[in-house]
């Protein structure tokens, strides 16, 4: 398994590239904690992780993927660059509260990541010109 990491990310200006260097082509479906979901829920809600989730925020400046004119204007979430499993909650490893391997994303575009789905990305905003359309 490759490991991805922030400092690789910021390689990449454009939103496409660190979409495709982060996708993850999972199915719709597929369990990741399983009955075993309450100990992510319960990381989630702790203090560590709503200061880390913060830091990273203001990192990021709200924008989805960390790209420049990106801005979030709803929820914001905080995604693992990696796939977290039990064993890194249960063990605790470090690396699920180290910044180099969090990002900021919109729930669409962590979808798109997970699901490895281009056309779940909300498209860019295209400005509207006189004459720039035809009927038929």
């Amino acid at each position: 398994m490759t490991i991805r990491t922030y400092s690789e990310l910021q390689q990449h200006s454009e939103f496409i590239d660190r979409f495709n260097y982060l996708r993850l082509g999972g199915g719709v479906g597929v369990s990741t904690f399983g009955f075993d979901r309450y100990l992510n829920q319960s990381f989630y809600r702790s203090s560590l992780w709503k200061k880390v989730r913060n830091d990273i925020i203001v990192r990021d400046n709200g924008c989805d993927l960390g790209v420049p004119d990106y801005e979030i204007h709803d929820s914001i979430l905080v995604h693992h660059l990696n796939p977290i499993a039990v064993n890194d909650l249960v063990d605790y490893d470090d690396w699920v509260v180290n910044p180099e391997f969090l990002i900021t994303t919109t729930h669409q575009t962590h979808n798109a990541i997970h699901y490895g789905d281009a056309n779940l990305l909300k498209r860019p905003f295209v400005e509207r010109r006189p004459g720039d359309t035809k009927l038929w």
